[in-house]
């Protein structure tokens, strides 16, 4: 077994090496698309502030502590994007191409070797705007960083970000009987953006599908909600805990399923 960590480990960081040589090749590229999401996301904020500017607080929700559930939903996906975005290659192209001949012939589990296979630097946007939203709202809400929150916050995080990769690998896992499954794969990240805000403003309907069945509400709001209120650790954390585990679950149960039917190329 500790074998099989530190080769696994060794090719994470081949991996990294060639990442990091391509973005010294295309820093300009790099940093574009760094620019174009902060932008993005400065223009999503500005839009928050004008609807506060007119209201004092969202269904109980002032401005700030929704800045501080909207920074911490970068956080998970800016480290699932960061580690284990070539999930998306598996929906899009690897499978309908052929090409995912190449992880049967090596040693390691191919899941394992599609996840440590791409390192995405870009994911540092998600990062720096997450953790800025998250620093300008310090003193300005009621969390009581305690060392026991503060071991949590980091605690939680890892599996916020498996809701993701869970989703992500039941999601392309769907390509090796559909050949690409990348719509689908986007169809499902999407919902992402309703974790953003307090699931009280959304309808039953909405309310229960990102929660219950794509629990995306859980990579964000049910976690933030606990360190900024302290109400409900057992349903806002162990509920994050439950959905990363089923979700992996199903997601590894499917893509080994898939494996076996896998017929290498599609055209």
């Amino acid at each position: 077994m500790l074998k099989y960590i530190k080769r696994m480990a060794r090719m994470h960081r081949i991996f990294i090496a060639q990442d990091l040589k391509k973005l010294m090749e295309y820093k300009v590229d790099f940093l574009t698309g760094m620019f174009g999401f902060i932008v993005y996301q400065t223009i999503n904020i500005l839009f928050l502030w004008i609807i506060f500017s007119g209201i004092p607080a969202l269904h109980g929700w002032s401005y700030d502590e929704i800045i501080f559930i909207y920074g911490f939903s970068l956080l998970p996906k800016a480290i699932d994007h960061l580690f284990f975005d070539n999930l998306w290659s598996v929906g899009y192209w690897l499978v309908a191409k052929g090409d995912f001949d190449k992880y049967l012939t090596r040693p390691l589990n191919p899941l394992l070797t599609v996840l440590v296979e791409k390192f995405c630097v870009d994911a540092a946007g998600e990062f720096i705007v997450g953790i800025a939203l998250i620093a300008v709202t310090i003193g300005k809400v009621s969390i009581q960083w305690s060392v026991m929150n503060v071991l949590l916050f980091f605690l939680i995080l890892p599996f916020a970000t498996l809701i993701y990769t869970g989703i992500k690998t039941i999601t392309a896992s769907l390509a090796f009987w559909t050949k690409r499954s990348g719509d689908i794969i986007h169809v499902f990240y999407l919902m992402n953006d309703f974790a953003k805000y307090p699931t009280s403003i959304y309808n039953d309907v909405i309310r229960n599908v990102i929660t219950y069945i794509i629990p995306f509400a859980f990579t964000a709001f049910y976690p933030a909600s606990y360190f900024l209120t302290g109400e409900n650790p057992l349903f806002n954390l162990g509920g994050t805990v439950i959905a990363a585990i089923v979700l992996m679950t199903i997601g590894i149960l499917i893509w080994n399923k898939g494996v076996k039917c896998y017929e290498s190329a599609g055209s």
